[in-house]
């Protein structure tokens, strides 16, 4: 989840900003970027709970161990709650879940590079406090209770406020973690077409990266857990927009969806002022109680831009939000996957022929159906596997097109090899953990901190 944006003070006087700010977004093809983000599961070593962020051995003491590579430290109340470091940032989720916000690169060889480097600073501070890192989407052992909770504003204002709409908010705070990737657009026409073709093939992300099977020790009949959480989270900020696929969509239509979406919170001073249920309408016009007679600010917008939880989201780029957690190469893929589909002409319209007749029906069916049967739920008289491969073939050719070569001159679309054999096994992460939990496991999911740790 992401810290305050650091957008100037700039008072909105006019709706026209807030999609003005949208389309500041644009970009030329060639300053096209690539950013990629990751969360994981911290653990100490000797009892596998999850670390608290005070101590010898919590948050803190590991986010302070980083500062030696480079990181600048980053406060909140006189404590340190994230990092920076050349267009990259190291944050916290709610239960201290670790998040590397990765810088804008060109290449995905530069992605895996930023990834690998994190990881082995990560770890290299974590051997000395006796922690470990996982990634899957959903924590496979400690209950909700058992999770501890950081000390960050927002979150305090959230935690209160999830119980209000939704059964499941709060396991999305505490026991999530996902890969996600943020992509680049050339004007609106753009933006929507992108947009369109990766909500529609998000379900198949899930289904590729599924990996949480299991709540509390047990399988939880799921093959991604973590996205059916955000089917009961909060319906005023999730889901599929189904708006998106309609005639004229763009800049603005977006904005008046973000309009309707209640606010948590406005960061100002300092200070988080609790605003959650409350209307950003209403902010437009002074008329915000818990702020009587002030103005919202572009930081304003821009925060509250981060508080819708879509499939995929649009902010000054567009953000794929649909995949589990795992491991460093499955880290890579993502973007790979989404680079492959949308930054090449050919691949994205071949992508959008593949999609542009799901009916409002099927997009729903997809999105439901995923989480529980992942590769294996029928689709037009097939599965999901066969949609997957036939989007995974277009993104490779999208890649070989592209054409960026690392130093041996080796193109990027080795970084999907990971997900063509998830497709072609037609067996998901999920189910080769059920595999073993059910085998050399015994029943037990401790295994797999030692397995599958970073």
């Amino acid at each position: 989840m992401s810290s305050p944006s650091h957008v100037a003070d700039t008072p909105i006087t006019d709706r026209k900003q807030l999609v003005d700010y949208i389309a500041s977004g644009e970009k030329p093809v060639a300053d096209w970027r690539i950013g990629t983000e990751h969360e994981k599961f911290g653990f100490r070593l000797d009892d596998l709970r999850p670390p608290e962020f005070d101590g010898e051995r919590g948050i803190e003491a590991l986010l302070k161990g980083l500062v030696r590579f480079g990181w600048d430290p980053v406060e909140e109340n006189g404590r340190t709650i994230a990092l920076s470091r050349d267009g990259a940032s190291v944050t916290l989720e709610p239960a201290g879940q670790l998040e590397l916000s990765g810088a804008a690169l060109e290449t995905i060889h530069e992605t895996c590079v930023e990834v690998g480097t994190h990881l082995k600073e990560v770890k290299q501070v974590a051997d000395e406090l006796q922690l470990g890192f996982l990634g899957m989407g959903f924590q496979p052992k400690w209950r909700r209770d058992q999770m501890p909770w950081m000390p960050k504003g927002r979150y305090k204002i959230m935690r209160s406020y999830m119980p209000k709409v939704g059964q499941l908010g709060l396991d999305m705070m505490t026991r999530t973690c996902t890969v996600q990737v943020n992509l680049d657009y050339a004007t609106e026409a753009d933006m929507a077409k992108k947009f369109r073709v990766s909500l529609a093939l998000q379900p198949v992300a899930t289904a590729l990266f599924a990996d949480s099977p299991f709540t509390e020790g047990q399988p939880n009949g799921y093959q991604s857990y973590r996205s059916h959480i955000w089917t009961d989270t909060d319906a005023d900020r999730t889901g599929m927009l189904d708006f998106v696929f309609e005639d004229g969509f763009g800049y603005e239509r977006y904005v008046d969806y973000l309009l309707d979406v209640p606010m948590y919170f406005s960061y100002r001073d300092g200070v988080y002022h609790d605003a959650s249920g409350k209307s950003f309408r209403k902010f437009l016009k002074g008329e915000l109680d818990v702020l009587p007679g002030a103005l919202p600010t572009l930081r304003d917008w821009s925060d509250h831009m981060t508080t819708a939880f879509p499939e995929v989201r649009l902010k000054k780029f567009l953000e794929m939000r649909g995949a589990d957690s795992g491991p460093w190469n499955r880290i890579c893929a993502l973007p790979a996957f989404w680079v492959g589909l949308l930054y090449d002409d050919a691949a994205l319209d071949a992508a959008w022929d593949l999609v542009k007749d799901f009916t409002l029906a099927e997009r729903h069916a997809l999105r439901d159906g995923v989480p529980k049967h992942a590769l294996k739920l029928p689709f037009r008289g097939a599965t999901v596997r066969e949609l997957a491969i036939e989007a995974l073939k277009i993104s490779v050719a999208g890649l070989k097109r592209r054409a960026r070569l690392n130093a041996k001159g080796v193109d990027e679309s080795g970084f999907l090899d990971t997900l063509v054999e998830i497709a072609e096994a037609n067996e998901t992460s999920a189910e080769r953990k059920l595999k073993l939990f059910r085998g050399e496991w015994n029943g037990s999911v401790d295994p797999v901190f030692r397995e599958f740790a970073y």
